[in-house]
């Protein structure tokens, strides 16, 4: 099975710090978007600019039968106390290439209705789609979960 992340509506090239943050500090310059690797924060799958009019990432992983439901593994699906998901880090890129994040977006699988990712499964595709940028113009972050995020099974290609 293959994990698709669709993203619109990106924030920019900069954003300012959280809001309880100090006021006088610099703004992020350069911001990326990127999915993370399971327990490995400075690999990065695709890093895409924070102005780019779209952004998807396609995911290799494994979706077995277990107990409770569709058991989701794979490379870049992070497993925390029994719950899975993806990471995407928001980051500032610097004159070498460097990543430096500042923070990250918890796309969480456990809240997949079932049938949906059972049919994912069977079919070989699972479609997440959401907006990156938050209520206050910042990029997304934090747990994200429906409604933010739409989850849908089509047929893999």
């Amino acid at each position: 099975m293959r994990i698709r992340i669709d993203a619109v509506d990106l924030p920019g090239r900069t954003c300012r710090p959280p809001a309880a943050a100090d006021t006088d500090a610099p703004a992020y310059g350069n911001v990326h978007v990127a999915v993370q690797r399971r327990d490995r924060p400075a690999e990065l799958l695709e890093p895409q600019p924070g102005d780019a009019a779209s952004a998807t990432w396609t995911l290799q992983c494994t979706a077995d039968s277990s107990p409770t439901g569709t058991d989701v593994k794979g490379p870049y699906v992070q497993d925390r106390l029994g719950r899975r998901f993806v990471y995407l880090s928001w980051g500032t890129v610097d004159d070498a290439g460097v990543f430096t994040m500042f923070r990250r977006a918890k796309l969480m699988l456990d809240v997949i209705p079932a049938d949906v990712l059972a049919a994912a499964a069977r079919d070989g595709l699972l479609v997440g789609r959401l907006g990156l940028t938050d209520p206050l113009g910042n990029p997304l972050c934090a747990r994200v979960e429906p409604p933010q995020i739409t989850w849908t099974a089509e047929p893999a290609r």
